[in-house]
């Protein structure tokens, strides 16, 4: 009878064996996944509990195929030729999922957040991703060590039906028994893939990770990428929440429509020139001058030629950035429209129309025009820079062709330094009042400085240290070479990072670390720096050069004119796994769409203390009103973007 069930019920047992080993398999990409983030993640039981539910949909989904295969009723099935394909497909499949997981474990530190689908559309027009994924299969040795050996130990303890098709006597009862087995295995396949038999939040989302995880930051850890990546697919990025009733309550408490001035009353704006640097990976925890308390009041960072910058700038003493990617920071440097859920320039809403900072002063009579040191397309900047107004652009098409030298980095664009003073020379050849944007590269992956620099700029703790170093040479050397123009005097300039990068400081690797970067505005005419003990965002950009300008028509931003708002009024939002974090008043809020999920003093630099329980508890204290304050706006805000986002409704 023993011999009879083993041999009868042999492809249900050998397939929840295997799909047991592919449990394993996820549960060493976890491990992984955690070891190379040690710095940013945390890992615990909830952590572990929340990762087996989302693992069970993503093994489920990539093994649906196989497990109808092994269970199909038909008898003749039960050969060699037929379960070698099946082993095969199993070890492909799950072979994938599992390199997908562990690249993304590298790629985590640039991003803070699992990978979904926008990845495919965001490094579409890059022809370089063979050489940068070389770099990291080289780097990164050890883990295509370790996929072999666990690929192996799949291939090897995989387990095949102990039968044979002429073993089978009765047909009729194998084929009624794989159909049974069919039949009790398909109601829980559904479960798992859905995340559960109840409907209340089901199937499940990246956003329900959240429920496992005690900050956002470790959302990433409770999910897996395949999941992340089928999640995704074809997705509606944007819903809108129903948080107000009327355009009119919510417009009451937060509105992106700026108007200044009765129509009769606008006047003509001060006709100054505007230059942005936007400074690849230039976080503010590498700046010294932002870093006066760091380690002791020891530290003096990577950047001397910004410190010295800084000295004659306006700063803040909280900047964010809005994003965690390159393409998050163009809409929100040059646009003032930040991130939400997933990178702008990768929704549908990118065919919206909108406009930028460039649009707006090229009606006003500028000329404008960006500069990208990549190929020309590249991360989609080209297509962004024309669709917000700039009427040129510069790439390394154009850099090329005028210097006829070869300064390519070899991966991603021409060196920081010679396209900064290309940057500098092509401003000169301009018609002013003119508005330009400049996106540097050298500070990106993989980390290489020119050769001639190796010595100047060695190795050091962490591998992007030297390439800040560099960089921040290069814009010393462009700011020596535009204080000579005769255009310097009459220009604002802005200086901004993309995102932040690689971190060695537990202050900068919290939920709302990972966002700070440097915003230094810089007025020649004006004698004099001061750090201002205000918040301030990428998304403040554009309506604080406005306001400098003196522009007084109506106009589009999600931001603030910060100089001249008071202290109390600003503020900074962004968002991170599912999480909205909403900084103002001194406090951080962390809010998931639905409920309230931390409130941090900006003190406690380490989000070490939630307040939430104490502020919702004691209901008629300043903590329980000003918790209440801070969620109504952030969901106004959120409400706002996503109706003018899904309703076309991003000009003024």
């Amino acid at each position: 009878m023993r011999h009879w069930l083993t041999k009868t019920y042999s492809p249900l047992l050998a397939v929840l064996w295997n799909l047991l080993l592919v449990y394993l398999v996820y549960q060493i990409a976890r491990l992984v996944y955690y070891c190379e983030n040690t710095g940013y993640l945390s890992y615990s039981w909830d952590i572990f509990r929340g990762g087996l539910l989302f693992d069970t949909s993503a093994i489920l989904y990539t093994n649906v195929l196989y497990v109808v295969l092994m269970l199909f009723p038909f008898y003749k099935k039960e050969n060699k030729t037929y379960h070698q394909f099946c082993k095969w497909l199993f070890i492909v499949v799950n072979g994938l999922a599992f390199a997908i997981n562990l690249a993304d474990a590298v790629y985590f530190q640039y991003t803070m957040r699992r990978t979904t689908t926008t990845v495919f559309q965001e490094f579409s027009n890059e022809g370089n991703l063979g050489s940068v994924i070389g770099v990291e299969f080289i780097n990164h040795w050890y883990l295509v060590l370790l996929f072999l050996v666990v690929m192996t130990a799949l291939w090897l303890g995989y387990a095949k039906p102990r039968i044979n098709v002429w073993q089978i006597q009765k047909k009729w009862r194998y084929a009624a028994v794989c159909f049974l087995s069919l039949l009790l295995i398909a109601p829980f396949c559904v479960a798992g893939m859905r995340g559960g038999f109840t409907t209340a939040v089901r199937p499940i989302t990246i956003s329900n990770a959240n429920q496992y995880a005690s900050r956002p930051v470790d959302a990433a850890l409770v999910l897996n990428t395949p999941f992340s990546l089928i999640r995704t697919i074809g997705k509606s990025v944007f819903v809108v929440p129903r948080y107000f009733d009327s355009e009119e309550e919510m417009t009451r408490i937060y509105s992106p429509i700026h108007t200044i001035a009765p129509i009769d009353t606008i006047v003509p704006i001060e006709k100054k020139n505007v230059v942005i640097l936007i400074v690849e990976s230039f976080g503010r925890e590498y700046i010294g001058a932002l870093n006066k308390t760091l380690e002791n009041s020891q530290y003096k960072g990577y950047t001397p030629y910004v410190d010295a910058l800084i000295s004659k700038s306006i700063t803040f003493r909280y900047s964010f950035c809005n994003g965690r990617k390159s393409i998050d920071g163009m809409p929100s440097v040059l646009s003032s429209i930040p991130m939400f859920v997933e990178p702008f320039i990768l929704t549908p809403s990118s065919m919206n129309d909108y406009t930028g900072l460039a649009g707006i002063l090229a009606a006003e009579g500028y000329e404008t025009a960006f500069f990208h040191g990549a190929e020309n397309g590249s991360m989609g900047f080209q297509a962004f820079a024309q669709k917000t107004g700039f009427q040129h652009y510069y790439g390394r098409t154009e850099y090329e062709a005028a210097k006829g030298t070869n300064d390519f980095d070899g991966t991603w664009a021409i060196w920081d330094e010679p396209f900064l003073q290309y940057y500098a020379e092509q401003m000169t050849q301009m018609k002013e009042p003119f508005m330009t944007a400049v996106f540097t590269a050298s500070s990106h992956h993989p980390f290489v400085v020119p050769e001639k620099y190796k010595q100047q700029f060695p190795e050091e703790h962490l591998a992007i240290q030297k390439c800040i170093r560099y960089t921040d040479m290069a814009i010393g050397r462009f700011f020596e070479t535009a204080s000579k123009q005769p255009w310097f005097k009459n220009t604002i300039f802005v200086l901004t990072s993309d995102h932040t990068n690689m971190s060695d400081h537990a202050e900068y690797q919290t939920d709302l670390g990972g966002f700070c970067s440097p915003i230094i505005i810089y007025d020649p005419s004006v004698e004099g720096g001061e750090i201002q003990d205000k918040i301030a965002q990428q998304i403040d950009i554009l309506p604080t050069i406005l306001g400098k300008l003196g522009y007084s028509k109506p106009y589009f931003g999600f931001g603030i004119d910060v100089l001249n708002t008071p202290k109390e009024d600003t503020w900074a939002v962004n968002y991170l796994n599912g999480i909205y974090q909403y900084v103002k008043k001194g406090y951080v809020l962390q809010f998931d769409g639905t409920k309230s999920k931390g409130l941090y003093s900006l003190q406690d630099s380490l989000l070490q203390h939630n307040l939430l329980v104490e502020a919702l508890v004691e209901e008629n204290s300043s903590l329980f009103t000003l918790h209440s304050s801070l969620e109504t706006e952030l969901k106004a805000i959120i409400q706002q973007y996503m109706e003018r986002m899904t309703q076309d409704r991003l000009k003024p």
